[in-house]
């Protein structure tokens, strides 16, 4: 009998995603980490030796996968600035296909939002 996926299985179907998607855009990876809630989970490189980490946050559709928490973001994105990178945030949505807020099933279609990686930026002092 299939079972839903838990938030860790969620979470690295989002990673697969996410790194196919870098992936392709020629990003070359440093260090992966698919821990939940450790971060970042992709620190990466681009063709001209810019250092990227990458967030990557999962959540149960039809909450909004593109919503984060600005003021740890901010914090995030201090840190990594202190490191010479950059800050990409992916938001990826997961749901059943035939239930709302359900996760989805192992081995089962499913559906999903999302729209590639985007820059995180903001004014720090």
């Amino acid at each position: 009998m299939s079972h839903q996926l838990t938030e860790q299985e969620m979470h690295n179907l989002a990673m697969n995603m996410v790194g196919k998607d870098l992936e392709s855009q020629g990003f070359e990876f440093i260090a992966v980490n698919s821990q939940l809630k450790k971060h970042p989970q992709f620190v990466c490189i681009d063709k001209n030796k810019q250092y990227y980490f990458v967030i990557v946050k999962v959540v149960l559709l039809p909450d909004n996968p593109n919503n984060y928490d600005q003021s740890w973001m901010a914090i995030f994105q201090n840190h990594a600035r202190k490191k010479n990178a950059k800050v990409l945030f992916a938001g990826v949505g997961l749901r059943h296909t035939d239930k709302d807020y359900e996760p989805p099933v192992k081995n089962a279609k499913y559906l999903i939002e999302y729209h590639g990686v985007q820059p995180v930026s903001f004014n720090l002092n």
